[in-house]
């Protein structure tokens, strides 16, 4: 048992450092551009994930330690500021569902600097495709965080055909293997899912890069700090307030 652990702490830890030179001149180092530069400019980083994908939008937007100026787009939106039934949310095709994309877009307000991350480990379901179109139709950036190994060797559930790194103006790897899974136990069953952890690792890069450059920019970054110490409160509303109406991250 203990071997195991080892070898799931192996899987994870060497995928660490090519994360970190990723950031330091490859694709995570471009989205951290392209993330400041909308930053810069008034825009908000607005993600979105669906499944165990959710938890990449929620490392990016609305946590202590994070940029203020982010804001989350989550598939119980079209419930709670939509039409439609609590009960639709309970199907466990709904994230495959192309049909609700535009909806859930339209559902957020926009601002033309406004910038989207959008994970998904497969990057083929039809929410998430649908999403990423709607974003380059109304003209914003995209940044996508996938599994390149898993996303190529699977058939688009949307109608376009297309993958969510088709629309991508910067392609994330977030280095999961195919099914996500990295260990072979003795038992035969596979297991070991690293995809949220790598997404994890690569929202702290992304949100540490934007605030360094930033910070070279001569730019004081807007970041959160804890709601649970003293201050903590008045501190975040002060700089929220510039954002009014434009942040929504308890989706």
């Amino acid at each position: 048992m203990a071997d195991t652990y080892q070898a799931f702490s192996d899987e994870v830890t060497k995928r660490l450092p090519i994360l970190v030179e990723s950031a330091r001149s490859g694709e995570i180092a471009r989205a951290v551009e392209l993330l400041t530069d909308a930053v810069a400019n008034n825009g908000v980083i607005r993600a979105f994930g669906t499944g165990h994908s959710e938890a990449f939008a929620m490392e990016i937007a609305g946590r202590a330690g994070g940029l203020i100026p982010t804001s989350r787009l989550a598939l119980r939106d079209i419930v709670l500021y939509g039409t439609h039934e609590v009960s639709e949310l309970a199907d466990p095709t709904l994230e495959r569902d192309p049909k609700l994309s535009q909806e859930l877009f339209d559902l957020h307000t926009r601002h033309p600097e406004d910038i989207y991350i959008i994970a998904s480990n497969s990057g083929v379901n039809g929410s998430i495709v649908g999403v990423a179109e709607q974003v380059k139709e109304h003209g914003h950036k995209l940044i996508a965080v996938t599994s390149l190994d898993h996303t190529m060797k699977v058939t688009s559930k949307h109608p376009s055909g297309k993958r969510l790194m088709d629309f991508a103006d910067v392609t994330i790897d977030n280095l999961a293997p195919y099914g996500d899974s990295t260990l072979t136990l003795s038992s035969g069953l596979v297991m070991g899912a690293i995809s949220s952890i790598t997404a994890a690792f690569i929202a702290q890069l992304l949100t540490l890069g934007v605030a360094e450059s930033l910070s070279a920019r001569g730019i004081t970054p807007p970041v959160y700090i804890s709601a649970n110490i003293p201050g903590g409160d008045e501190h975040n509303n002060a700089l929220k307030a510039a954002y009014a109406g434009r942040l929504r991250i308890d989706g």
